[in-house]
């Protein structure tokens, strides 16, 4: 099928879905739940996407935008504003501090070196080739789908994503199925924490190669400005190319879509969950920066994209009978380049020169040594054996560590171990954010802020500060419950579990430190 064929496929199926009867104003009973929650996250997806690029909507965006509850100041409550971070907050509503995941990876002191959020050489990854696993086994509290399966065992939670650590950790513990991308192989993939076997739906939609239909294709926006090329032939290149491209948002819908029918989702006497992350987007915005034509074409094919999936949905389900959330796990920084032509602050500075400054803040205060053993973000991690072999008090060596690093621009402050765990950090919403993502056996010694719009990159942009610019996501809900309307209160994602659970009736997750935001509930 040819890249017009698929736009053209995927309008009339948004089109006739906005003919459709509002599935947010239906009529419900009262205490009746859904039968499916849908869970959509945009990587990268920040908020002003929606308004910026409304007028280009037609699909599924819009029809949130027009008939569900729109919070127009949705922040991440976190920091740093990454993607397992992120993805772990939504069904938790867990900070770092309570949920143990405090990044995409960590310094591990015990196995002195960095690990992921969800590498576990416990498993075996299934589906591609024999490779480590990935599984949330360091994930320490529940999610929605947890307690949803612990109170009606019955229920199904799937979830999906090009990222192990999105799938993994938006769908919990207790996942029926997770899938992620493998680039090698062109293949979804799994571990056996899920199962001794990928699932004979997802092994049949591998081997029917539908990742396979765009190579050598341009991508091409609306106007006609080709955007990219995928290569001429399939291989880790091309698999690679699809997954910096709009197209990786198509294949993950067509394996939803395998996925309604296989699971037979929102048909049993109870509710479902099916979560998706549509990861090319950040890896779009990562190269080109968040006001540039490639993020505003992935933007409005993300919708159509949307708007595909809940058509399929509503043929089986029913979309009156569909809880819809829409949100993301960050933003993104704008590029320092383009911010330059502005003459906005911020820019490009050397990491090198920062870690030389804290090497020489040590070393004079303490005689040389490695004092610094690890690294991870924006965290330092102490060498506690020399401290403790030179009689020294940890707390003054971090603070020496955190006085050498605020000397050097672009530092904006640096939080010390001892300040995080006393809570003695101003009464700002960006000390609140590092603060309540300490954790006291896998955060680092030091916590490094940098001025807005500064980062290390080289190229592109990045995101994980706590600034709005990172933190300012969507959060969209429709569906049974809901009452539709704009809501400009600040809320943050950490709202959203306890908010489901309040709606289905089950125990808020263990770790959840959010609100439900009942302005938005209908009952």
């Amino acid at each position: 099928m040819s890249i017009r064929t698929t736009m053209t496929a995927a309008l009339v199926a948004a089109a006739t879905l906005m003919a459709a009867p509002s599935p947010a104003r239906s009529a419900t009973t009262e205490g009746e739940v859904p039968r499916l929650i849908l869970l959509v996250a945009v990587d990268q997806g920040r908020y002003d996407y929606l308004p910026r690029f409304a007028g280009q909507f037609t699909g599924g965006f819009k029809m949130l935008m027009d008939q569900g509850a729109v919070f127009t100041n949705a922040h991440l409550d976190h920091y740093p504003s990454v993607t397992a971070v992120g993805h772990s907050a939504m069904l938790t509503g867990a900070p770092p501090s309570a949920s143990g995941i405090i990044g995409n990876d960590w310094y591990d002191r015990k196995e002195k070196r960095n690990v992921t959020s969800v590498e576990d050489p416990g498993t075996a990854r299934l589906g591609a080739g024999e490779t480590t696993g990935s599984s949330p086994h360091r994930l320490k509290v529940s999610t929605v789908g947890d307690e949803l399966k612990m109170a009606h065992p019955g229920a199904r939670v799937v979830s999906m994503s090009f990222k192990d650590r999105s799938a993994i950790l938006m769908g919990g513990r207790m996942a029926d199925v997770a899938l992620w991308w493998d680039t090698e192989s062109g293949n979804f993939v799994t571990s056996t924490w899920y199962g001794d076997a990928l699932p004979e739906w997802a092994a049949a939609f591998n081997a029917k190669r539908p990742a396979d239909a765009w190579v050598g294709k341009e991508w091409t926006a609306a106007n006609g400005e080709v955007l990219g090329q995928l290569p001429d032939a399939p291989g880790p290149g091309y698999y690679g190319g699809v997954y910096n491209s709009a197209f990786g948002n198509d294949l993950l819908v067509s394996l939803a879509e395998a996925a309604l029918e296989a699971e037979a989702l929102g048909t049993r006497e109870t509710t479902d969950i099916l979560a998706l992350s549509f990861s090319c987007n950040d890896a779009v915005g990562h190269g080109k920066g968040p006001h540039s034509p490639q993020v505003e074409d992935i933007t409005v094919r993300t919708d159509q994209a949307l708007g595909r999936l809940l058509g399929a949905i509503d043929r089986q389900v029913g979309l009156a009978r569909t809880l819809v959330i829409v949100t993301a796990d960050h933003g993104v920084a704008p590029v320092p380049e383009q911010m330059a032509e502005w003459k906005m602050p911020g820019g490009r500075f050397s990491r090198a020169a920062l870690e030389e400054s804290a090497r020489t803040a040590l070393e004079t205060a303490f005689g040389p040594g490695e004092w610094v053993e690890g690294r991870a973000g924006s965290a330092i991690y102490l060498d506690r054996e020399l401290i403790a072999e030179n009689g020294l008090d940890p707390a003054a060596v971090q603070r020496v560590l955190a006085s050498g690093i605020e000397a050097v621009p672009p530092t904006w402050r640096a939080y010390t171990r001892d300040q995080l765990i006393e809570g003695r950090v101003p009464p700002d919403p960006w000390s609140r954010r590092v603060l309540v993502s300490f954790h006291r056996e896998r955060s680092g010694d030091v916590e490094v802020l940098l001025e807005p719009y500064w980062m290390s990159s080289t190229s592109g942009t990045t995101h994980g500060t706590p600034w709005s610019y990172d933190t300012h996501i969507p959060l969209m809900l429709m569906g049974p419950g809901i009452r539709p309307g704009r809501y400009h209160d600040t809320v943050v994602l950490n709202d959203l579990a306890p908010t489901l659970a309040t709606l289905l009736g089950i125990e808020a997750p263990s770790g959840a430190s959010g609100r439900a935001l009942s302005e938005a509930l209908a009952r």
